[in-house]
Parts: structure tokens; sequence; C-alpha cells
């Protein structure tokens, strides 16, 4: 792949100066959802797929970007003394937001690069492509640039990023997942305090089976930022009785003695999903420790089911997915993954499985929806690296 970034770089930059290729993976959680923003635990893991991009210094203050998965934009061209958010800058736009927020954080940039870029990850589909350029973004500064910070730090100017630049109220989850990716393991996240742990994740004959509705989503126009307001309308009311810094702070039973204290109906159903959500994913990495993977299982398939019921973020083609998955032979548990309103689902499935259940799944699906979902089966990867 080095190669390849780097001839399609100079079919589009020229060829003199010094071209160096990064990656960066994209990231799928296995359990934890809508939790990263309400203060609990989230359980991610790194892939093997991801984006790379082949980079060259300047010698001017220019920004020059592009992406094969984008052709038809072309070049699109700025400044390190330009970086506004212009919606007409497409994608472009998280690149600049993490070169603005490394700014703001006392790393600026002191020349323009030019940045050619290709993603295995496919756009909208819920495993992180944004959160993966942005990342891929943040080790080019740092490598390319010599900048004394680190690929922790970057999760957190990554989601500044998003937050305060692109305008997503996004968790740090997804950066957090794809800078700090370890080959075999997932991360335990406390989001609360950004305390980790990498846990061995051994799928001894099984695989993770990654299923695409192929309904394209945007964060920013869905109604994530409407269920992020929805917590923290209900923790401002619950905090009134009761002592909690976060939804994160309540197990179950705290929950329930406070609940009466939310008015509306809705946001105690938004509330209940953020706290069991975070006692699920408790449980199911201690259930992963003791090798229990048919309660791991369990619990993915009880956290679809809530966020289906209770956070009301899946929608009939994430539904049909893992509802068609459920009734599979071989399939240890099964979710959607990411902020729903369309994206992925993931599964876990026995390896003599797997061509079946894409098959069965596949066909449940086409016929039910109308079109086809795409299907990968993925290893847990290693985080950001220089190629």
């Amino acid at each position: 792949m080095k190669e390849k970034m780097i001839e399609g770089f100079k079919k589009v930059f020229g060829g003199d100066g010094d071209i160096r290729v990064f990656f960066a993976p994209g990231r799928v959680n296995l359990i934890g959802e809508h939790t990263d923003y309400n203060g609990g635990h989230v359980f991610p893991c790194a892939l093997t797929i991801g984006t790379y991009a082949a980079v060259r210094k300047r010698n001017d203050r220019t920004l020059r970007f592009y992406s094969e998965n984008f052709e038809e934009v072309g070049v699109i061209e700025s400044s390190i003394d330009d970086l506004v958010n212009r919606p007409e800058e497409q994608w472009t736009r998280y690149a600049k937001g993490v070169i603005w927020a490394f700014k703001e954080h006392g790393f600026a940039a002191d020349t323009g690069f030019d940045f050619y870029c290709k993603g295995t990850i496919p756009n909208g589909s819920g495993l992180s492509s944004s959160a993966s350029l942005e990342i891929l973004v943040a080790k080019v500064l740092i490598e390319l640039f010599g900048f004394d910070t680190d690929m922790f730090n970057s999760a957190i100017y990554g989601q500044y990023a998003e937050n305060k630049y692109v305008g997503v109220n996004c968790g740090i989850m997804d950066q957090f997942a794809i800078a700090m990716g370890k080959k075999d393991s997932a991360i335990f996240l406390d989001t609360a305090t950004l305390k980790y742990e990498y846990v061995p994740v051994k799928l001894d004959g099984i695989r993770l089976v990654i299923g695409n509705t192929n309904k394209k989503r945007g964060l920013g126009d869905s109604k994530y930022n409407e269920r992020r307001a929805e917590c923290e309308h209900a923790l401002s009311q619950i905090q009134t009785v009761c002592n909690a810094a976060s939804w994160g702070a309540l197990d179950e039973a705290g929950f329930e003695k406070c609940r009466s204290a939310i008015t509306s109906p809705v946001e105690a159903k938004r509330a209940k999903h953020a706290v069991y959500e975070n006692r699920r994913t408790i449980e199911a990495v201690e259930a992963l420790g003791r090798n229990d993977i048919a309660r791991f299982g369990e619990l993915m398939n009880a956290s679809h089911v809530s966020l289906r019921d209770d956070y009301e973020v899946t929608g009939k083609e994430l539904d049909t997915l893992v509802e068609a998955a459920w009734e599979q032979p071989g399939v240890i548990g099964a979710r959607m993954t990411g902020a729903g309103f369309g994206g992925c689902t993931v599964s876990m499935v026995r390896a003599e499985k797997v061509d079946d259940f894409i098959k069965n799944v596949g066909r449940i699906y086409a016929e039910k929806i109308g079109y086809d979902a795409d299907f990968y089966v993925v290893d847990i990867g290693d985080g950001p690296v220089e190629l």
C-alpha cells in the first residue's frame, strides 16, 4: 500500500521531495454505546482497515488535500493561515479542524503540506472514517513537525476539533480507540476519567463480522446532538435529588431510586440506557476476563435492545440486520455499533459459520430493505503508524 500511495501522490502533486506515508485505523465498539459523553465506560478496538495518507511538507503556507474516495472533488486548497470551517471544503474540514486544534493547544505548523489520502473504511458506515482521518492528521503533524505531544493527547485534540470546529458534539471514544489501538486487544476506557486498560480479546474460533446497512448518515444532521441534550437535561433534574456527576456514576439501583425526578418519560428512557449500558459494559469486560464468551454475547444482544427501545437510535435497517443475525447458527452476539441511524452492526460468529451467516443475513436484509448490505470480516489492529 505504501508504494501505491506514493504513486498516487505523484500523479496528483508531482514527484519531487520527501514523501512520507502514514496509516490510522478505523474502530468498532464491541459494547458501551452512547455512554462516552455520559461519563460511562466503553469497550472499542482498532481495526486493520482505516485511512492511509501520503504527505509532503511544503516551503510555503499552502495546504493541498486530495482523497481517492472523493476523486470528483479534486484538490482542495487552503492555508495554515486560513483555518476557517467552510462547508464547501467538505471532508477536508476534519483535517483542517485538527490542524486548528493543535494550534489552539500550542502546536502550530510552520509550513503547509500536500496530503493525499485513501480510506478503506466505507464513508458514513459508523466505523469512524472521520475520526480515523482526524487521528491520521494528528500523527502526520507530530511526525512532520516534531511536536512534543503523543497519541493520548491527539485523541483529546481530535475530539476538540470535532466538537468546536466541525460542530458534532461527540464523545472521546472514537478518537481514543483509534489513537490508542493495540493489536488483539480492546480498550476498556472510563470516559469520565480517561483511565484505561487493554483487555486481550481472545476469539479462538470466533470472528468479528461487520454488517454495513449502506444507509448513509451524517452525525451532524442526525439526532446525535439531540440525544446528548436529552441526557444532559435529565441529569440536571436528577442532580436535584441525588449526587451524580454523570450517568456513569450511577448503578441501576441508584438510578431507579432517583428516576422520578426526571419529568419527561422520553428523557427517562434515554437516561436509563446510559446507566444500564454502562453497567453492561463493565459486566461484559468481566465476562471476557473469565472467558465467558456466551455471557459477553448475551450482553451485546441486550445492548442492542436498549439502543432500540430506550435510546431509539437503531431504525429498520439496523434492526433487520441484527434480528437476522440473532437467528443464525453460530452467532454468539450481535448489536448495532456506532452512533446509529444507519451505519453498522457487529456480530461475533463462529468461524465455520461465517460464510453461511453472510449469505443468509444478506439475503434477509435485501428482501426486507430492498438493497444489499455489505459485510467485512475484520481483525483487531494497532493504532496509527508511519509506514
